[in-house]
Formats: structure tokens, sequence, C-alpha cells
């Protein structure tokens, strides 16, 4: 035989060896591997597929103490095709439910997530409904218990910062591409959700074997086809826990926002929103009742307030309008301005000022120190009128370039969700309302922060920031640190690492004039309640007037307190913002409560001054008086709402009174006597719901 034909014998027989070896291993993996599987979906009466659930990722606080960790609760499953010949109503009275609840529930199963696929019944269940159904499971096929790490708040605070998880739905489902599925749980707010994917891990599954009395008593094949869960990775936050703690109580009662960073890294060390709310209410098997109600309040409890509050910051942003006049040159550190009691020079003696005479604001020192209203109303003017600009309304965008350095009229880029961008309006909002024609006189309250100036908690914290560093910031920002930081996880935390620089090329003089004035409001202006021994404290008391509408009525409610500070003067350490709304100056509740602030986290502790003031403040409740009658106003309209959708009366019987009641006037003040006829019980969109022979009272 040739060499050729040698060759060619051997090519063949090679090609045979690797088709034979080709087809046996697709038969070993059609009928071993892929066999398994199919055999798997086929006993589906045999194998229950148990959902693994990863545990959350935790979140330290800067200490490394856990503030929001995870615990062991169970969910009641569905598989709506395996239920066969239960009890119905024995099992509904274990469960404490209706038959009608029962047969909704298995439709909406089998609706959300196919008739053979496992589905939440009940979610999160009581260790008493827990124990009896383990108990009596045998006698309920189709119905299975799946663990789920419950997350707990070790320390009950933070709410509004660490946030809260829900059951995913349609609308998770569907914008995920449906990566969750039925039964996931999602971070809805807060770090849990801004760090979702961070926290979330990955789900495993279980093929568990289940005897001929629904009871599991093993893994199928010893878990060769289990996949175990990846718990989520944590995070480290610059949250101190116990001046959070302290914050919440110092809140407590009242309606507002606080924040306090530290300067050299945009980090958050505490943050409240009043009223708040314990976030242990939202978890467990209450965590629905307990939401509804909330979010029923009409004082706002689910509302983060220190990021999407939006207040006038008053007297608080007279060291930012300071620092924009110095730079752009058109005052010194050494301007006066004769000031006698109100701002003249636009012809309508506004605004006012609570001094007169005596060189009160006779350089930037001295009118910050005591708060000048009339030279912050007419430095405004100077800087919007500069004659380099041309015209008042170049001259208004350069300054609103400035507010925009500051933080103020832009979202910052804090890691919650939600914030707020506050307000500082452009130059089309004047030309709409003056029909193009207005001067520096048009918004000149601008300058002392009213106007349609409108800033968050946030804002004002971080501007006070940019003050201490002397021009420069980092975005606020909570987390420092991800457990095992992926290069995705390094571009999302980048944005944090970044040194903003927006108004390093102010002159050290301006600074030092400002934070000299700033300095001088605790030692002998409006702030000296912030004086603390061995601190040098900077601070800049605000207070704004603020009004509301209710029945009908433009009501005047107290003044909102506001304070703004940072310590120590040299190498500051934290900066805060307090807004305290309808508590009257800044100096007497905001004030205080930035004081206790500074001394706990600088100090690590309190004097018994301190401790004596805490207790005051703590117990003070500021809450509005009108929240009780807009309560009531909210309430009644769904009660009426519900009447008219279901005919049921047995929620509008509590507003459905003969009690006789003075009425006031709609014209004044005084009581007067009225006519026995019809009795207005609720106001609702377009229509009025009337008992006969009643009296009438206003919605």
């Amino acid at each position: 035989m040739s060499v050729f034909n040698q060759s060619r014998s051997r090519i063949i027989r090679v090609i045979f060896l690797v088709a034979f070896i080709f087809i046996t291993a697709q038969l070993f993996y059609l009928q071993v591997i892929e066999g398994k599987f199919r055999q798997l979906a086929a006993m589906d009466n045999a194998v229950f597929a148990k959902v693994d659930y990863p545990e959350r990722g935790i979140i330290f606080d800067r200490n490394g103490k856990a503030i929001l960790n995870n615990t062991i609760i169970y969910d009641l499953m569905v598989t709506p095709s395996e239920i066969k010949g239960i009890d119905t109503l024995d099992f509904c009275h274990l469960l404490g439910i209706d038959i009608e609840e029962f047969k909704q529930r298995v439709l909406d199963a089998k609706f959300k997530n196919s008739a053979v696929r496992p589905s939440v019944f009940k979610g999160l269940l009581t260790q008493d409904i827990q124990a009896r159904f383990e108990e009596n499971s045998w006698k309920y096929p189709g119905f299975n218990l799946v663990e789920r790490p419950l997350r707990t708040y070790p320390y009950n605070a933070a709410a509004h910062i660490l946030g809260y998880i829900r059951e995913a739905d349609p609308r998770d489902i569907e914008r995920s591409g449906n990566f969750y599925r039925q039964g996931d749980y999602i971070g809805k707010t807060g770090l849990e959700a801004y760090y979702e994917d961070v926290l979330m891990g990955e789900r495993g599954v279980q093929y568990m074997i289940k005897d001929n009395k629904n009871r599991l008593v093993g893994h199928y094949e010893n878990g060769a086809f289990d996949t175990a869960s990846i718990a989520g990775r944590g995070l480290k936050t610059y949250i101190d826990i116990e001046l959070q703690q302290l914050a919440e109580k110092l809140m407590a009662n009242k309606v507002g926002g606080l924040v306090a960073i530290d300067p050299k890294t945009g980090g958050i060390l505490a943050m409240v929103s009043g009223p708040n709310y314990d976030p242990n209410d939202l978890t467990g098997p209450d965590g629905s009742k307990n939401y509804g109600k909330l979010v029923l309040d009409v004082t706002g409890p689910m509302l983060n307030r220190a990021i999407g509050g939006r207040y006038e910051p008053g007297s608080t942003f007279k060291p930012l309008g300071a620092l924009v006049a110095l730079d752009e040159g058109v005052i010194t550190p050494s301007y006066g301005f004769p000031c006698f009691g109100r701002y003249t020079l636009c012809g309508h003696g506004k605004p006012a000022c609570t001094h007169a005479g005596g060189g009160h604001a006779a350089n930037v020192r001295l009118s910050i120190a005591n708060s000048c209203n009339a030279y912050y109303a007419h430095v405004y003017r100077l800087a919007v009128d500069n004659p380099k600009y041309g015209n008042v309304k170049l001259g208004y965008l350069k300054w609103k370039e400035y507010m925009n350095a500051f933080g103020l009229g832009v979202r910052l880029g804090v890691d919650l969700p939600s914030e707020s961008r506050g307000n500082i309006p452009d130059t089309s909002v004047y030309n709409k309302e003056n029909n193009n024609h207005w001067t520096s006189c048009t918004n000149l309250t601008l300058g002392i922060g009213q106007d349609k100036m409108l800033t968050t908690p946030l804002q004002m914290a971080n501007a006070m920031c940019i003050i201490a560093n002397k021009g420069y910031y980092y975005t606020p920002h909570f987390v420092d640190k991800i457990d095992g930081e992926t290069d995705d996880d390094s571009t999302l935390m980048n944005q944090f690492r970044v040194r903003h620089d927006v108004l390093t090329h102010i002159a050290d003089t301006s600074f030092n004039a400002v934070i000299e004035g700033m300095n001088d409001v605790v030692k002998f202006g409006t702030a000296r309640v912030a004086q603390i021994p061995g601190i040098d404290v900077c601070a800049k008391t605000g207070t704004a007037e603020n009004y509301t509408i209710l029945d009908g009525r433009r009501i005047k409610l107290p003044n909102n307190s506001m304070f703004v500070c940072f310590a120590p003067k040299e190498n500051p350490k934290i900066a805060i913002a307090v807004f305290v709304q309808n508590a009257g100056y800044g100096a007497t509740w905001a004030g205080p409560i930035s004081r206790l602030m500074i001394e706990k986290y600088l100090n690590d502790t309190l004097m018994k001054k301190s401790e004596a003031d805490l207790d005051r403040i703590s117990k003070a409740n500021l809450m509005p008086a009108y929240f009780k009658r807009l309560q009531y106003k909210e309430d009644s309209i769904r009660a009426f709402k519900w009447f008219k959708t279901t005919k049921d009366s047995a929620y509008i019987k509590k507003y459905l009174s003969n009690t006789l009641n003075p009425v006031r006037s709609k014209s004044g003040n005084n009581s007067f006597p009225i006519k026995k006829e019809k009795e207005l019980v609720a106001l609702l969109p377009g229509e009025k719901y009337f008992l006969k022979n009643l009296y009438p009272f206003y919605i």
C-alpha cells in the first residue's frame, strides 16, 4: 500500500473516533445530565424547588457598629397546581383569613406567577402562625414555608437614611427586565435603594424531596442541583450612631430637618427628618399595616425633609451673600452701610432691621454679627447691578452662578434617592412676572435669603462646609467603603472622592472676614446660646415667616427657626444645619440643638448644663397645631369617598356629630348664633355631603 493511502486511512479513522466520542458525550448529556433536569421538571409533585433567599448586606456606622442587620422569618408559599383536597375552612382559621380572601390570594398567585411556580401566599409570618403551620403542614399540599432574611434595626434609628425594603411589585419586575421575581424584596428608599445592587446578594435554590404527607424529607440527588445563595455585601458609613440617636432625640415632636457633615470628607455624620418613625415598624408581619398608617399621616413622617424639605434660609444665607459681593469686588471687608432700621433705597422701606444706628453694620464682620437686613439687601443689589455685566439680568445670572457653586438650586448628588434641588429662580421667572422689566429692587430680599429662594438643610450644611474649607467641598455622602469593592463599585464611589474646588479662587481675606463675623455671632451676637467652653464655634441664626392656607384662610404661623454652623473655627471637623418649622427664632431651638450636637461629637460627652438642655428640648412638643385640623379633614374626605363607593357608613360615624359648637364668622373672629339647618360634614372634590337638621360647620 502506498504511503499516500496509509495516511488517508489514518485520517478516516481519526474522524470516525472523534465523531464517536462526540456522539457518546451528547448521549451522556441528554440522558444523564439534562435528563436529571427534565426529571426535576416532571417531578413537581415529588420535588419542591425551595428558594434560598440571600441575606442582604449589613450596614455599619463609622465605629463598626451594625446599624442595619438581618434576622430570620418565614414566608408561606403556595403552588396553586399542587393544592389538592385541603380543608379550606381549617386552613383559613389557622391563618386568620376568610375563604374569599383565600380564593383571591390563590387567583393572584396564578395570575402573577403561574399555577406551577411557587408564590408568596402570606409573607413574614408571626412565630405563632409559623409554629402552627409547621405542626399541620402535611394537611396542606401545595403550601410550604421558606426562610426569609428580615431586616432589623438594632438602634431603632436612622429610618430616613437606611430606608426600607418591600416585595418587588409588577413595575419593579418589569423595570428590571424580569430579573426580580414575585417574592423577591427590593430596596425602596434610603441606602437600601441607592446601593441595592451591592446589598441584594444572589438568590439560590434547593431541590427538596417531599413525602406522601407533603413534608420535606431531604435534598434531591443529595443536593447535586442546588445552588447556594450569595449574601449581599456590607457598607461602612460615616454615620456616628450615637450622634444620630442624640439628633433624633432632640428633633422628637418637631417638624424640620438636621444634617451634620465632616467638612474634610463630605461624610454625613447624622441626618434627621422630623417627624420621624421607628424603622423596625416597617419590618415583620405588621410592616404593611404600619406603612399604611405612616402614609396617611398628614405630618409626613415618610418625607425626608433633610433632603426634600424646601425652606427659605433667611439670615443663615447672609455669609454667602457677603462672599459673593467680596469676590465680585463691589465691597471690601471694611465696607459699611448706614442702616437706620430700614432699607429705604428702593422707596418702600423694606426690609426692616432689628437694629438701628450705632454702627452695627460698619463692616462685613459687624454686619454678620448683628445680622443687618438693610446691609445685605444693599449688598445683593451691588452684586447684580455690577456695571461690568451691563444690565441687571446679566448681573443676576452671574449671581445665580455663585449660588449654584455654593450648591443652592442644584442637586448635590447625595447617595439617597429623592433629593430636592431647592430653588434659585432663573431670570425667566422674573421676566414673566414683570413683563420683562425689573430691577434689583424687584427681588432685593434674595439678599436676606427670602423672595423665591428655597434651600434644603443638606444644601445649607454643605454651604457651611464650603466656608469652613475656604472654597471647596466633597459631595455629601454616607458610605465610606463597600466590602470587596469592585471596579464597578469604584465607578459608583469615585464621585464622592473628588474634591470640588468651586470657590477656592475667593481670597482668604474675604473668607476670614466672613468666618470671624460668624464667630462673633456666637461670642456676642444672636447665637451666644451656641457657646461651648474650649471650642470656637462659627454660626449664623435665621428666622423666616411662615404661612399656610387652612379652611380657605391664609394663616400666619410661628416663624421657622434655623441655625447653621461649623466648629472648631480652626481645622473644622463638623458642619451643621438645623431647620425647625414654626419654632420661633433661630437661637431659641435650632441653636441649642446644634450646640449639643457639636459638644457631643467633639467632646464625646455632654456637660451637666447640656444634659438639662437635652432633657428640656427632647420633651418640647413643637408640632404645629394646624396638623390636627388638617388630619381631621383628610380623614373625613377619605371616609366619605369610601362611603360613596361602598355605601359602608362605618367610617363616617365619627364625623357625624350632633354637638352644637360655636361657629366663627368667615369675616371675623366672633362667634355668632346660627339657624338650625344642615351640617356640612365633608367637602370632596366637586361634591358636598350634608346631614339634615344639624348645625353647619366649615371645612
